[in-house]
């Protein structure tokens, strides 16, 4: 007879895994700020105020403002994404949400890719002329040293990175602040030609077509804020911190880059600018005070940091994507300790290196913004695709045409592209498509396979 105070007998719960690793929350708004500020404010204020001369003229301030508010429509797509979902993956996450894996996947591999190519650029760069100021050694071994010094300061922690980027930022803003000095002086000496702000092109050549051509080179100057979405998740308050720590660090820089804008175009002759391809330290030259080769030392700084942000980009969107499904979950590891995403770091500092030895720096720079008007298309698309989706409470929230704005925006700079730029672009991006339809089916049998097994998935909205 059963003994009728026995307890029934439930079946063994089955084993579960342990969760996944999260990244840490370390980031403060003032570290996300200033990894903002450092990303934009990187080498390419130091090298493209001539092309932006030779495109536009004297007036180089002119396209660098109509840059700084094309930059702040995409930027407002990603304030109202970012506090909305707060996690690593950034772009690619967003368009996966709203147009589905193999939206994300292209969305997400031409952003990888172009976090790629600018490191290997920027590794390129630093091995160049402001190296040799100092001391002249191969550049294949250059840009080694120069990746894997950048890797294990990434692969250290977040925390670490960000502190290192603060130091930096502020030599680059000390760089700039002297240019922006050493233009004043010349003028308050008599010296240099402030007509020259006036000028826009050619006396033939129409004033808006010379600003449109100058804002896709000065484009290139803002972009970098875009790799702030891959730290969301290792930020404190993201809803909070995001929008003020992104648009402050928007503002600061446009001031920072018309008033050097200002101060190269009135001290320096329009076509020596654009000759240049250190076209500020021809102001340092012209003023005198300041030794050359203490601003080659600031610009080696400014090309290092540069790399390490966008390093730290590459590698959590690669860990995003593996998360999400879109790429191999061997991505997803991280150490211990550190809680950074060590084969990730791995995985995207190798082409990196290839590229670096392989390419010029032009070469490797010139697809870089096609790429990323693809991404910043796909963004703010899916801002107005998921503006019915609540997300995290207390969200920004964009006024719906600065999206619309903001596409229209993409596709206008798209049509200022050399045909041979999106000739290059355009096998990245038939790669990208071919990927994603293999991605795209694997995570369809992923989203299945798991369930029927009786396995744990992470939840990629966790």
């Amino acid at each position: 007879m059963p003994n009728a105070n026995a307890r029934p007998s439930t079946p063994p719960k089955p084993p579960t895994r342990a969760p996944e690793p999260a990244l840490r929350r370390a980031l403060s708004t003032s570290l996300l700020y200033f990894f903002i500020l450092g990303d934009v404010l990187g080498a390419g204020v130091y090298v493209l105020v001539g092309q932006v001369a030779a495109a536009s003229g004297g007036a180089v301030w002119v396209p660098l403002l109509v840059a700084l508010a094309l930059s702040l429509l995409t930027a407002a797509s990603y304030a109202e994404l970012v506090t909305k979902y707060p996690r690593a993956g950034g772009s690619s996450h967003y368009a996966t949400r709203a147009f589905g894996p193999a939206a994300g996947f292209v969305t997400g591999f031409c952003m990888l890719a172009a976090g790629i190519v600018s490191v290997a650029a920027l590794a390129r760069g630093f091995a160049g002329d402001y190296l040799t100021a100092f001391v002249t050694l191969p550049v294949a071994l250059v840009a080694g040293l120069f990746l894997v010094l950048l890797g294990l300061v990434n692969a250290r922690g977040i925390r670490e990175s960000t502190r290192a980027n603060v130091v930096a930022t502020l030599v680059e803003v000390g760089g700039l602040v002297v240019i922006v000095a050493l233009g004043a002086w010349l003028l308050l000496r008599g010296e240099g030609d402030p007509g020259r702000l006036l000028e826009l092109g050619t006396p033939r050549e129409d004033p808006a077509a010379a600003v449109l051509s100058g804002s896709v080179l000065a484009y290139y100057s803002f972009v970098g804020f875009e790799t702030s979405v891959n730290v969301a998740e290792e930020t404190r308050d993201p809803g909070r911190s995001y929008p003020r720590a992104l648009f402050g660090a928007l503002a600061t820089a446009g001031v920072v880059y018309v008033l050097v804008g200002v101060a190269a175009s009135a001290a320096v002759p329009t076509e020596v600018l654009a000759d240049s391809s250190g076209p500020l330290l021809e102001v340092v030259r012209a003023a005198g005070g300041v030794p050359p080769l203490l601003f080659s030392a600031i610009a080696l700084v400014a090309v290092a940091n540069g790399a390490l942000l966008t390093g730290i980009m590459s590698s959590r969107l690669a860990y995003g994507m593996a998360r999400d499904g879109l790429l191999p979950s061997v991505l997803t590891r991280v150490l211990p300790a550190r809680r950074t995403p060590w084969v990730a770091i791995i995985a995207t500092a190798g082409p990196a290196l290839l590229l670096a030895l392989t390419g010029s720096v032009a070469t490797l720079a010139s697809t870089l913004v096609l790429l990323l008007l693809v991404v910043f298309l796909f963004v703010n698309a899916a801002a107005l695709a998921l503006r019915s989706d609540p997300g995290e409470p207390g969200h920004f929230r964009a006024p719906v045409v600065l999206p619309v704005l903001g596409a229209a925006s993409c596709v206008v700079l798209a049509t200022q592209i050399e045909a041979e730029v999106w000739l290059r672009g355009g096998a990245i991006l038939g790669l990208a498509v071919v990927l994603a339809v293999v991605a795209a089916g694997r995570s369809r049998r992923g989203s299945v396979l798991p369930a029927a097994r009786g396995t744990h998935r992470v939840d990629a909205d966790a």
